[in-house]
Parts: C-alpha cells; structure tokens; sequence
C-alpha cells in the first residue's frame, strides 16, 4: 500500500546523496554470497584457458592451490568442482564417475589435505562429465532411464562423500533420487553431508560455455527435454522444490539463473528454505563479452547478481565469484 501523494510526498529526496542512498538500500553482496566453480583437468602444472568463457580457468590438481587461495583470501565460503574427463575415460555409463581416482576425487582430497575446513567443497551428481553421449544418465533403447541412473548416483554420491565432500549437488533431474541419496548417505553415517539439489534445473541454451569447459558439447546426443524442465513452466517448478525437500534436500538450486527470476523468487517465498541460483555459462559470457567489447561496462556484473539478491536468492554460485571483491567495490 502506498501512503502519501506528491507534492508532500516526493520519493527523490531519499535518492538525493550518496549516503542517504546507501542508508535504504534493500539488498547488498558481501563475499558470503557467493559459490566459486573451478574446472579441472588431468596433467600437471596446467592453467587452461577457455575459449567461451573470457577469465575462466581449467587447474590441474597442483594448481588448484592458486584458485582455493584466492577464494579463501576473498572470504569465499565455497568452491564447486567440474571435471574435463579425458575422451578414453568415458562409456555409455560413466563408470568413471565411480573411480576414486578421478579428478574430483583427487581434487577433494588435496582440497582437505591442505585447507581442512576453512572453505566448503560442493560437487555434482551427475554422469554427464563421464559419459560418451553426454547425458546425465544411463540410456537404454534411446530414453533415459531413471531408477538404474539413481543406483549409479547413490554410489558417485557415497564415494564423494568418503572422499570428504561436503555439499552433493544431484543436478542430474532424476526423479526421486534425493530420498534414495539421503537414504544411503544416512545409511552409510554420512549424516552431517549436505544436499544441495537442482530441483528446478531448465532446458535452457544458457548452458553452451559450460558444456565447452567440461567436454561434453561435441559428445552430447540430442536434447536434455525429457529430465530438464520446459523453461516454460513455472509451476511445474514449485512441485519438483517440494519434492525435493520433503525427500531431504537441505538446499535447493534454481538454473539458470538471471531468466529464471520469478522462479527463484516464487520458490523462496513459498518454501522459506536456502535458494542458491546459477548465474550459468552463457550469462557470464554474454556480460563479459558485451564488456570487453564495450557495448556495456562494467557495473553491469555488480547490476546482474545483486538482482538475485533482490529475487531471494541466499547465495550465488558465479565465476565472477573470485573477483567479488572488485566487483562490490
């Protein structure tokens, strides 16, 4: 409701200093607002490069202290890891994503070799990095098939938490699995492991860079439609949120992130619970393109993830993340 009328009533004047602007403002970013995805590759002493994604990195595991370093130093709370798995390592199952030696898991473990818990580590359920036609489960006469990919994920999902992950992050859109995850999780005394769930995780062509960055844009066979959700539903979004959280999930995940605004915003209000958005590959790349090429400046990064905050987002996961401070400043 809005009380008073102009002349008496003139809203400028709150906008009129710097100061007075900064007392009423409604929403700010600190660092504790912000997840850091990092990149891996097999190999040593590497700091690969991606051509999609202006600033953004692929680390080998003895390079991974320059990134874990930065985000600390930043008060970063915590990083996401992706793997780029070699093309050998993967089959139509992904059973590279149940290898302890693979790269998120030697990634895990030098992580809490040197940091301990001074920065939380996230890591995706999914089978997509490890699978030669790049889907997100197992395929059988051209369909994915839930319930056999779920069996796969509580395995990928119990062996990353033995390797000492802290937030699982299913992003995989399974139905069900985050009851049968939590169940086994529970089971196996990793009670206190955090789920993060893509619950409202689109259709969405905001994802290419991504897919460019892990190596999987040249395997993937078709469309991701029949798992990830029509980007033109939203209510459809508020029923796999539910789901989710009465199957377990701590947190959930809207993706993408600045398209899906309403969304995040419909979840928070109606669930009261942690909402984390993605600002996903393409969004990040069409900004820092449009930047380098001065179409617009900078402040535009600032603009772009405080709108998150507006829409009630609790944290953000973004590859501007170790540049936070910059970015705020």
């Amino acid at each position: 409701m809005i009380t008073g009328k102009y002349p008496s009533l003139r809203l400028r004047r709150n906008r009129k200093q710097s100061w007075a602007r900064r007392l009423i403002q409604e929403n700010t970013l600190s660092s504790n607002d912000f997840i850091l995805p990092i990149f891996l590759i097999d190999g040593s002493n590497k700091k690969e490069s991606i051509n999609s994604m202006p600033g953004v990195y692929r680390y080998t595991i003895n390079r991974l202290s320059q990134i874990v370093d930065r985000a600390i130093k930043k008060g970063i709370p915590m990083v996401a890891l992706f793997p780029k798995t070699k093309n050998s390592l993967k089959n139509d199952i992904g059973s590279e994503s149940l290898n302890e030696n693979n790269l998120v898991c030697k990634a895990i473990i030098e992580i809490k070799k040197k940091y301990k818990n001074q920065i939380g580590i996230m890591c995706d359920v999914a089978l997509d990095p490890y699978t030669s036609h790049g889907h997100d489960g197992l395929i059988r006469s051209n369909q994915i098939i839930n319930d056999e990919t779920i069996e796969v994920l509580i395995n990928q999902s119990l062996l990353q938490a033995e390797m000492g992950c802290d937030v699982l992050a299913p992003s995989d859109m399974m139905d069900g699995r985050i009851g049968k995850i939590r169940k086994a999780l529970d089971g196996s005394n990793y009670k206190s492991v955090q789920i993060l769930s893509y619950a409202a995780k689109y259709a969405s062509s905001f994802y290419g860079p991504f897919r460019d960055a892990v190596g999987s844009k040249g395997s993937l066979k078709g469309d991701k439609k029949t798992y990830q959700m029509d980007f033109r539903n939203s209510d459809e979004a508020l029923r796999e949120v539910a789901l989710d959280i009465k199957e377990g999930a701590d947190m959930v995940m809207v993706k993408p992130g600045m398209p899906y605004l309403d969304i995040i915003k419909s979840v928070k209000e109606k669930f009261k619970i942690p909402v984390f958005a993605y600002q996903v590959s393409g969004e990040y790349s069409l900004i820092s393109n449009a930047i380098q090429k001065k179409i617009i400046n900078e402040d535009a990064v600032y603009e772009s993830l405080v709108a998150f905050k507006r829409a009630g987002a609790s944290a953000i996961v973004s590859y501007y993340a170790d540049r936070i401070d910059k970015i705020i400043k």
